[in-house]
């Protein structure tokens, strides 16, 4: 995620964790738990605002939409916990525009340009009664679709937003302090990492997963290897451009008056345990869940425990 000029205008000396902030998705380096992660089905393909975005449709019942998190996917991030899930629901978990193995468009991204494609997929899809769960970015983005479609705000009268039932927010980004200290230039005496590189990869891998187990050197090859493949630089690096501190949620919290779980790696280094807090004080009668043993990846670092955490919200 870094351009030519190093970390990027005007964030250029952000710290190299700050850089690659949210962008975890690595799963194919995740040890499967008693969850799993057998083969899932081929993806499909809707067509919105003539973009393709491919997607996983697995399983039947009620509705679970998953939107994962930056520099991932949906296998990237949901890959260990989707055919669980699907054993009693339909899952709909889609690869977001800029990433995995959707378009990947050099438009300006924010974070309604992913709540407006949201939108427009439930839409196509006719998905009206659902539960919304957002990892890490897609925590931010789940948070502000919530909001607007609670509110009923929409571009035209034919572009409402469905309601989600409820909501599950896990490591979600989007609170304005956290998302500006992660713009702050390094401390002194210790210069950004500049560049795709296996120290940054090192960095990254110690500041998304709490086990000693992601900092192995085929982890860290690994990690590079699918860094360097995923072409979804470009994404990454607009979620760097300060107006999208403008999006954050903070304040709107209130607005969200459906059924909330928060679910929260106990040793998130990216976005600490307090922020997962602040969503739950903030959003009426959301229960916070804790994970113990992880990072800011419960779902691929934990998957079992993630799973216990969420499947009796869904019950």
């Amino acid at each position: 995620m870094h351009d030519a000029d190093g970390c990027g205008k005007p964030w250029r000396r952000m710290a190299a964790a700050a850089c690659s902030v949210l962008a975890i998705g690595i799963a194919l380096l995740a040890p499967a738990g008693a969850a799993g992660q057998a083969a899932l089905p081929e993806q499909k393909t809707a067509v919105l605002f003539g973009a393709n975005i491919r997607y996983y449709d697995i399983g039947s019942g009620p509705v679970l939409v998953l939107v994962h998190g930056l520099g991932s996917s949906a296998k990237g991030d949901w890959g260990q916990v989707m055919l669980p899930l699907a054993q009693n629901h339909r899952v709909l978990a889609l690869d977001q525009l800029g990433f995995g193995n959707s378009d990947k468009p050099q438009i300006d991204y924010g974070i309604q340009t992913w709540v407006d494609f949201l939108g427009e997929f439930l839409r196509q899809n006719q998905v009206a009664d659902f539960t919304l769960v957002g990892e890490s970015l897609g925590g931010w983005i789940s948070a502000q679709y919530t909001i607007q479609a609670l509110r009923g705000v929409a571009a035209g009268p034919s572009l409402g937003l469905p309601k989600p039932a409820r909501l599950v927010l896990s490591d979600s980004a989007g609170l304005h302090a956290t998302m500006k200290r992660l713009s702050a230039p390094p401390p002194p005496g210790k210069p950004a990492i500049v560049g795709a590189s296996l120290a940054g990869e090192k960095q990254l891998l110690a500041s998304v997963f709490h086990s000693p187990s992601y900092q192995t050197d085929q982890a860290l090859r690994d990690g590079l290897a699918w860094s360097l493949a995923k072409g979804d630089a470009w994404a990454i690096r607009a979620v760097r451009n300060p107006a999208l501190l403008d999006e954050t949620v903070d304040r709107q919290l209130g607005a969200i008056k459906i059924p909330t779980l928060v679910i929260w790696g106990e040793h998130d280094k990216l976005l600490p345990l307090q922020d997962g807090r602040y969503f739950a004080s903030k959003i009426g009668g959301a229960e916070l869940k804790i994970i113990p043993g992880s990072g800011h990846a419960p779902m691929i670092e934990t998957p079992d425990a993630f799973l216990a955490a969420l499947q009796p919200f869904l019950r």
